[in-house]
């Protein structure tokens, strides 16, 4: 059946504009004046409220297989649903096993299987122990390659060591998919003394110096303008990198970065003694890094927003900053805490468009089938109310613990219903059964429209 979804304002790569969105067999045919609407179409009307293109999280820890106690398939992508994302891109870990092989790639295509209510898409892990799996991982359809230049935590993705990754780059540069890097380097941290406070947020700021995060950037940079090969760098939290990242642009080098909903919103003057559910790595720093960070989105040296949403069961949000699980879980909220914070600075909502779908889709390989509503594209699309204000609540997360430091939030924009291929996947607060969510293959070509 063709569908229309009309609405004054429809959010495409040229504007936003009043647009008749025609849809036939889940995918876009065309965006017409709005009265231009076949007569059998099947007609979504929305008046005033924006249609935005779906959003895209590249940076998700679904946790399952393994770890599906702190988040999994089924509630991951129930969030991402109310959130208004219609992909996630899953990281490599916290699941067990971790994705480092392409026989840990089938487990978790095995568990993502009839549970997804939105599309999602798998990155593959580097470790100092598996460069081997670099060209089998591409060719089983992951994504690109995450790694870290510090010890993430967990026993089966290891950090990498510069040298290790020195050594995988070549075969990173063939494989021509990204390499994401957490961007810290462990000689510059802190690890405390008898005297430290870490109830104090102080301290684990202190711990976590914006120069590890620069170091390990301009590290980073380095190998890249050796090699050739893609980088991304995930969770830029620093603004001292802003310059790094703008110059390596100017020589043409294919580097990207993002930084997420958290590193927007709060600013370190403002966590309290013991808040640690807004414990993350690298750390959230000052208000007058929070706005640089802003203008480097402005200025395009930042490419993408990312959620990096990182659940885990409650009681590991417990006790001090060094003892406490380091991640904050976002998806159902993130659009409306990013939007909340666009409107005080006055920006417009196609940029929420390219930061949040377009850039991210094409981060993964996505570029041509998500990430914009045009013709050809997949009709992934979100109803959003900009002007809504509501307070947060446990009812809004939807995720599997109801934990999160935005809760008690005054903010602005509310999904009101997000389509997937064309199919309602949330409307008006609820979720639609069975789930359709399925898992793309990146690079993938469409047939023509």
């Amino acid at each position: 059946m063709t569908q229309a979804f009309v609405s004054s304002r429809v959010v495409t790569p040229e504007g936003v504009r009043p647009a008749a969105v025609i849809v036939e067999e889940g995918r876009i045919q065309a965006v017409r004046e709005p009265g231009d609407v076949p007569d059998a179409a099947l007609l979504h009307a929305f008046g005033d409220l924006v249609l935005l293109p779906g959003l895209v999280d590249s940076h998700v820890h679904v946790n399952e297989p393994g770890r599906t106690e702190w988040e999994g398939f089924a509630t991951a992508t129930r969030a991402a649903a109310a959130g208004g994302y219609t992909t996630l891109v899953d990281m490599p870990l916290n699941c067990l096993p971790e994705t480092t092989t392409v026989a840990a790639l089938e487990a978790k295509r095995d568990a993502a299987a009839g549970q997804c209510r939105v599309d999602w898409v798998p990155w593959g892990g580097l470790t100092g122990q598996n460069q081997e799996h670099i060209a089998p991982l591409a060719a089983a359809g992951v994504a690109g390659f995450k790694c870290f230049l510090v010890d993430p935590g967990i026993a089966g993705l290891t950090l990498i060591e510069a040298q290790e990754l020195e050594a995988a780059s070549p075969a990173l540069a063939r494989s021509g998919l990204p390499l994401l890097v957490h961007a810290e380097l462990a000689e510059y941290l802190y690890h405390g003394g008898d005297k430290d406070d870490w109830r104090q947020y102080a301290t684990w700021l202190r711990s976590r110096p914006d120069e590890s995060e620069l170091a390990a950037i301009r590290l980073l940079i380095g190998l890249c303008r050796k090699y050739r090969f893609r980088l991304h760098i995930v969770h830029v939290a620093t603004a001292l990198a802003l310059d790094d990242l703008r110059q390596a642009r100017a020589e043409g080098l294919p580097v990207t970065a993002e930084t997420c909903p958290h590193y927007l919103h709060f600013v370190a003057e403002e966590i309290p003694a013991g808040g640690t559910l807004y414990k993350c790595a690298p750390p959230i720093r000052s208000r007058a890094n929070r706005e640089a960070l802003w203008q480097g989105l402005r200025d395009g040296i930042i490419d993408l927003i990312a959620t990096d949403h990182s659940p885990c069961p409650p009681h590991m949000k417990e006790g001090d900053f060094r003892r406490a699980w380091g991640g904050i879980a976002s998806l159902s909220v993130a659009v409306s805490v990013i939007w909340t914070e666009m409107r005080k600075r006055g920006l417009p909502i196609q940029d929420l468009a390219r930061w949040m779908s377009a850039q991210p889709a094409k981060l993964a390989g996505l570029e041509g089938r998500k990430g914009a509503i045009a013709a050809g594209y997949d009709a992934d699309l979100v109803v959003f109310a900009p002007d809504a204000e509501f307070t947060l609540s446990t009812a809004d997360l939807h995720y599997r613990h109801p934990v999160s430091p935005y809760l008690g939030e005054r903010l602005h924009g509310r999904v009101q219903a997000t389509f997937v291929r064309g199919v309602a996947v949330f409307k008006d607060g609820s979720f639609a059964d069975p789930p359709i969510g399925r898992e793309q293959r990146p690079q993938e070509k469409l047939a023509p429209a």
